[in-house]
């Protein structure tokens, strides 16, 4: 099993920056895919940004061009980087880290408990 503990929220106005952070710890070489995700009052949690071992990233249209996804895989963080935030950002965002064995198999993916982020308009 992973733990994953984020950071970094908080409440910022339209046009501002957060940067998020995710500590990983545990099983963390069977770490793969680390993704982003966020949930808004009443939506479904929306995967925002992932990042593959080797650096491949991927991102929701939405957030495309103002958020940037890294990580460092030899101290186990993850990292977003929010600019030109918008009111519509709002929500808990929350850290996920796929596991797979060496062979490949997928085991499973773990959750941090979430960092709220207000955009206030």
């Amino acid at each position: 099993q992973v733990q994953l503990v984020e950071s970094g929220g908080g409440l910022v106005q339209a046009g501002g920056s957060l940067r998020l952070s995710c500590a990983a710890s545990g099983d963390t070489i069977s770490i793969s895919t680390m993704r982003w995700y966020r949930q808004a009052p009443g939506k479904e949690r929306e995967l925002v940004a992932e990042i593959t071992r080797s650096g491949s990233t991927g991102y929701v249209d939405s957030v495309k061009g103002r958020f940037t996804i890294s990580r460092d895989n030899a101290k186990n963080t993850l990292s977003l980087q929010m600019n030109s935030l918008k009111p519509e950002d709002t929500a808990v965002y929350y850290c996920n880290a796929r596991r797979h064995s060496q062979n490949g198999w997928y085991q499973g993916s773990n959750w941090g408990q979430g960092t709220q982020v207000t955009v206030s308009s």
